[in-house]
């Protein structure tokens, strides 16, 4: 096993390994070099790094690299492996500059590695405080770094914005971006534009105002921030932009914040001088709490451009009008030049959670078209002559509606690529309904979910037949890979995957798209067919998008493997798609190699929980409790898809401990924080006293004889096979 020398530095721990020897002088040069300038030629100058988040500024996600073709693929072999330790969701998208490789991991670490052989450079802990990390709605992920002239930029989840340099891993500058009495994290990777850091936030549900930033790449100064909501009128706003958005709100939606977060994509044309920004949903979700005389509240669910120098308002289009889905425009976001009847185009591409592919003139915000991608019933277009969608005659304020996307979306943050060859946009796309529900009460809790929606509608029942949820979670929540025409407005291929939850994308200039999936194998597809040519075992679902690079004249191709998110915490069995375990690594392959992983380890078995002592009617109001406030990191029916403790597998002393974790915060150190403030006593006896129940139910099954479990899996299979034609 390597050693690693500790070094303290302000802000957190450098863990130095080998490579605190000093990189080869013209790495250094090569890493002290990257500006604007090259990233803006890179593209087309070299072909064989990858320098920016999105390959590049455009963040097309696709290479001209062409040595692994559709032809050859199935010699592509496991190169090397990288541990980072770690057991929640990965998915950042490394960096790759010459033969080395940035990339990070949950709680914000960040790792350096020799990109030849995967050996650790050095890695940096940032030290976030775990409690912070029940401020995060989607799991304490990253989604990767900046590097500019020889530094290392990135977020951290408790809001932290970090330069550190590119050889070493030393600070240079530890900044804070938010106010820290509010529950804000970053979890995106920053973009860099002559000199700025751009960074947004993440926060949304708890109950925070969104904002962009940008920070001087040198001193880590704040150069200016552009408010995505507007704020309480009687305090006055900060520019001309926020006085327009407010005259589209109602009510007093500044006590609950507002939302609007840009907790993910951007992109930058350097001809128009336009930065792009995509806009989350509000506080709460329900728009009738959060503006209930209505009007479009202005800029959630927005693609805004501002100019990256000063964060001016340009112009926006607004993909969700008075959004009340949790139907971000967060999204990854494509820049491309296409020949729409008969004239180029500059436009802008995307697909929001709300279920539309939409192309934008990107000079303009002019809206060119938009069809729906996967199932849509909470609209039946988008009018061509207006540019906003047609809602269907009800939504959920008197009664209870199964609509279409759900809050996880068509699709969410998992980037998307296009292919300038194939001219296709390949689209990691999702398929479930979701039951939402007016809440009967709402009372706003700063730090806490805050959606304005019944969470316990659509789940199960108390006494359930746990084989028959998990086939039918399985079957109803659908995922695919959607190669869509963006001219046409149509699709072209799709493949199923076995889950809904998946990974972003890769194409090459080799026909091909790559793609790991929920169900732990990293795939790779022919660009053109969609026929599936191989794919490897990676023992953990994968998230992250893959990259490909070049070094001494060989084609490398380079995923994160981590299973968690979004889709993993809330998807309970739809995301428990097997035994697979959630192990940190990063993945290298190349043509001819023949590494292998290491065994898996074992699934644990169910220890034989105590007996449930409740009513049925305490049962069912823990069940409904449970899926208020626990089941977005614990999964419903309590079944955790994630890394995040499956609670049917405590043991003996954590029930015994029960009230001192849920009341007390004894475990607050390790990111599960009190929920004195929302629950009582009674209250955590009932969710204990459901979750005890389901785990008797669980070992029960457990314990049954083999014959018996697989005849109910067959019959099971069969009935969610037929119910699924009708969900």
């Amino acid at each position: 096993m390597k050693k690693t020398a500790l070094v303290t530095v302000i802000g957190g721990i450098l863990l130095a390994g080998n490579a605190l020897a000093s990189l080869p002088p013209e790495v250094r040069e090569s890493l002290a070099g990257i500006n604007a300038e090259r990233i803006i030629a890179a593209p087309e100058r070299e072909p064989g790094n990858w320098l920016t988040h999105g390959r590049s500024y455009a963040e097309e996600r696709h290479s001209p690299l062409d040595q692994i073709t559709s032809d050859n693929v199935q010699q592509l072999g496991l190169e090397w492996i990288y541990e980072t330790g770690t057991r929640r969701g990965i998915q950042a998208t490394p960096i790759v500059v010459d033969g080395v490789m940035y990339t990070t991991g949950p709680w914000s670490l960040v790792f350096a590695l020799d990109a030849r052989t995967g050996e650790e450079l050095w890695r940096f802990d940032p030290e976030v405080p775990k409690a912070w990390g029940g401020n995060a709605c989607c799991d304490v992920v990253n989604r990767g770094v900046a590097i500019w002239e020889g530094r290392v930029y990135f977020g951290t989840i408790d809001g932290r914005l970090i330069a550190l340099d590119a050889e070493s891993g030393d600070v240079h500058f530890d900044v804070n971006t938010i106010d820290r009495s509010k529950p804000y994290t970053i979890t995106h990777a920053p973009r860099i534009i002559d000199g700025k850091v751009i960074v947004g936030n993440g926060g949304a549900e708890f109950g925070v105002r969104g904002y962009v930033s940008a920070y001087d790449t040198e001193t880590g100064e704040k150069q200016w921030r552009f408010w995505t909501v507007p704020g309480n009128p009687a305090d006055g706003f900060e520019d001309e932009a926020m006085a327009m958005a407010a005259e589209t709100w109602t009510g007093e939606w500044w006590q609950y914040g507002g939302g609007g977060t840009v907790w993910d994509s951007m992109a930058y044309d350097p001809e128009l001088d336009l930065l792009y920004i995509g806009v989350g949903n509000g506080t709460p979700w329900n728009r009738n709490i959060r503006s209930p005389e209505g009007g479009d509240n202005l800029f959630l669910s927005s693609i805004v451009a501002l100019r990256p120098d000063t964060g001016e308002y340009v112009w926006h289009y607004q993909t969700t009008p008075a959004e009340t889905w949790d139907y971000t425009a967060a999204q990854h976001m494509i820049l491309a030049d296409i020949e729409i009847d008969g004239e180029e185009r500059q436009v802008i591409m995307q697909a929001p959670k709300n279920g539309f592919f939409y192309v934008l003139d990107r000079a303009t915000g002019e809206f060119i078209s938009a069809k729906n991608y996967v199932r849509v019933n909470w609209a039946t277009h988008v009018d061509q002559e207006t540019g906003r969608p047609v809602e269907t005659r009800r939504q959920y304020e008197d009664r209870a509606k199964m609509t279409r996307p759900s809050p996880l979306g068509g699709h969410n943050w998992q980037p998307m690529s296009y292919h300038p060859g194939t001219g296709l946009v390949y689209i990691p796309a999702m398929d479930i309904p979701f039951v939402y529900t007016q809440k009967e009460e709402f009372d706003f809790t700063e730090g806490h979910w805050n959606t304005g929606v019944d969470m316990g509608i659509g789940t199960e029942p108390p006494m359930r037949n746990p084989i028959l949820a998990r086939k039918l979670a399985q079957k109803i929540a659908r995922g695919h890979l959607i190669a869509w025409d963006p001219v046409r407005q149509r699709e072209v291929w799709r493949y199923d995957h076995v889950g809904a939850w998946n990974g972003g994308v890769l194409s090459t200039a080799g026909n091909l798209v790559f793609q790991g999936s929920g169900d732990g194998y990293f795939n790779a597809f022919d660009a053109t067919t969609g026929e599936r040519l191989w794919r490897y075992a990676t023992q953990s679902g994968i998230v992250a998008a893959p990259v490909t690079w070049e070094l001494d004249g060989e084609q490398y191709v380079t995923v994160n493997v981590g299973w968690g998110g979004a889709g993993a915490l809330v998807g309970g069995d739809a995301a428990k798609l097997s035994n697979l375990h959630t192990r940190g690594r990063v993945l290298t392959f190349r043509l001819g190699a023949d590494g292998v992983l290491p065994p898996a380890p074992e699934a644990p078995s169910i220890p034989q929980p105590p007996e449930v002592t409740a009513d049925r009617d305490t049962v069912e109001r823990g069940r409904d409790l449970f899926h208020e406030h626990c089941s977005v990191c614990h999964g419903p029916g309590v079944v955790s898809g994630s890394a995040i403790p499956d609670l049917r597998y405590m043991d003996a002393e954590t029930h015994r401990d029960w009230h001192g974790i849920v009341i007390g915060g004894a475990y607050k150190g390790l990111g599960m924080i009190p929920f004195s403030r929302v629950l009582d006593m009674d209250d955590s006896e009932a969710i204990h006293q459901y979750v005890t129940h389901r785990a008797n139910e669980s070992y029960r099954l457990q314990e049954s004889p083999r014959w018996w479990v697989r005849v109910q899996e067959w019959f099971f299979g069969v009935f969610a096979w037929v119910s699924s034609w009708f969900a």
